[in-house]
């Protein structure tokens, strides 16, 4: 699935993730061993928003990053886009979040209308990485601040061939058994392995014009949390 590219890899991204989505959240927790949300506290730390500003979560998918911003911030105007109006649905149950349509290609929104922008795996789905950027560096303030959760590509190491089986074994047989849409879980770790390396995305976030751009790594290597500035 990962050789699709263009506006049929956005169908079937789409087209995946509604069919995933009574299931996201629990894979999540089961496949980060409940980091996630370790993560997803430190990314809205590194948005350094004012209490009152306004926050753009992209990709919010069931809400998650949405949710921990207002944890932090609960006077922050936070606002929660996706393309896939099944992943919202479900995120709707869960409370009450200002949930908005949005292609992270083409976004909804004008320039210069968000003090922070975040996206939780995201970027790894996008077909157009860089357009992806522009969009998000032109709706951001002047000094306002992007933060991006995403996979990486692992450097090769002695656990390498502990992590490759954690994902194309273990991670596709339990995605599988828990949504029954085992080539769901097979794209995902796919697209980690096809993804830019954590260096790459930092040369195209400095591309599009953002600043003080800088990452650090997770998990063994395979998660990494890029941030800089407008």
């Amino acid at each position: 699935m990962t050789q699709l590219t263009g506006h049929e890899r956005a169908q079937y991204v789409q087209s995946m993730f509604t069919k995933i989505a009574h299931r996201y959240d629990l894979m999540n927790r089961l496949m980060t061993g409940g980091m996630d949300i370790r993560w997803r506290k430190e990314v809205i730390q590194l948005a350094k928003v004012r209490p009152n500003a306004s926050l753009l979560d992209l990709g919010t998918g069931t809400g998650d990053l949405a949710r921990e911003a207002l944890t932090q911030f609960p006077k922050a105007r936070v606002t929660a886009a996706d393309f896939t109006l099944e992943m919202m649905r479900v995120g709707k149950k869960n409370g009450d979040l200002n949930f908005s349509s949005a292609d992270a290609l083409n976004l909804p929104f004008k320039d210069k209308t968000f003090d922070a922008v975040v996206s939780g795996f995201l970027m790894r789905n996008v077909t157009d990485v860089q357009q992806a950027l522009k969009e998000q560096h032109r709706i951001l303030k002047p000094g306002g601040r992007i933060v991006i959760l995403d996979t990486t590509r692992p450097k090769k190491n002695l656990l390498s061939p502990f992590i490759k089986f954690h994902m194309h074994v273990i991670i596709p047989f339990v995605g599988g058994l828990l949504s029954g849409m085992r080539d769901a879980y097979e794209y995902l770790p796919d697209t980690t392995e096809n993804f830019l390396t954590a260096e790459a995305l930092t040369v195209r976030m400095v591309a599009v014009g953002f600043r003080k751009v800088n990452f650090k790594r997770l998990m063994f290597g395979t998660i990494a949390i890029h941030w800089g500035e407008k």
